[in-house]
């Protein structure tokens, strides 16, 4: 019993110790990829006076809170985005463990969950989804599918063609009928790099779950926003991030209880 629980403390805390790390790296692609900025090994610096940051002030949450949310060097205030980015990397990583437990198949979708927040914040602020991000991710998706725990490679490229296929049409359309742009090439390829680690089922499970996210939240924001009702401008990314979330643990469930209440129409 106790040799269990000191395993199970020590897959927590290289979760946790994985989670905060790659999260303290995502908000290092959130910044730079956008901007241009190229990023290899070098150290990270304050967007306000340049000033190198040192290890110990870049220490994942421990140190924004030493630091009361202020750059050492100008005291300049830093970003809440950063904490967030790595709690929520972390919160997303032990979910994921608690859901498929310390396992090959857990770090085969650890990179598909970082990829997603990384552009749920980059598309918020910079309205774009960086090729970068998504090509990379459906290679990835498709070595997953090769794996004894992916779903084959046949599946995930039926997934890719499904996921990115739909929205493609959805581009096609809504620019024949609006006359402009309705859907970025950044919004399809996520949708591929999507299909590739969940199959043509689950990424059209996302799609819809996409869409009544973004109505839901779309009605909120011009019950409350002026601005919003003006401009009418959402990025659609984070909601088919949130719904690949829910697709990735739920799916599978969610699909079988609509078959059995179709069969049983």
């Amino acid at each position: 019993m106790s040799e269990y629980i000191s395993q199970q403390a020590l897959e927590i805390g290289l979760v946790a110790l994985t989670g905060f790390a790659v999260g303290s790296f995502l908000n290092a692609l959130i910044h730079r990829l956008p901007r241009g900025i190229k990023f290899g090994l070098s150290r990270s610096q304050c967007p306000h006076c340049g000033v190198t940051i040192g290890l110990k002030d870049n220490i994942p949450v421990i140190s924004y809170l030493i630091l009361k949310a202020k750059c050492r060097s100008c005291r300049k205030p830093i970003s809440i985005r950063y904490p967030l980015v790595e709690s929520l990397n972390a919160g997303v990583y032990f979910w994921l463990y608690w859901y498929f437990g310390f396992s090959w198949e857990l770090l085969g979708l650890w990179p598909l969950s970082s990829a997603l927040i990384a552009i749920i914040f980059i598309d918020l602020e910079h309205m774009i989804i960086p090729d970068k991000i998504t090509l990379p991710g459906i290679a990835v998706g498709l070595a997953y599918s090769l794996t004894p725990y992916g779903m084959g490679a046949l599946n995930s490229a039926i997934g890719i063609l499904v996921g990115g296929g739909a929205l493609y049409l959805i581009a096609l359309l809504g620019e024949a009928l609006f006359k402009k742009e309705s859907m970025g090439g950044g919004d399809i390829k996520m949708a591929a790099m999507m299909g590739a680690f969940l199959g043509w089922q689950k990424v059209i499970l996302v799609f819809m779950l996409a869409a009544s996210i973004g109505l839901v939240i779309s009605i909120v924001l011009m019950a409350i926003s002026q601005k919003f009702r003006r401009e009418r401008m959402i990025p659609f990314g984070p909601f088919l991030a949130t719904a690949c979330f829910v697709a990735l643990l739920y799916g599978d469930r969610m699909i079988d209880f609509y078959m059995m209440y179709v069969r049983g129409l």
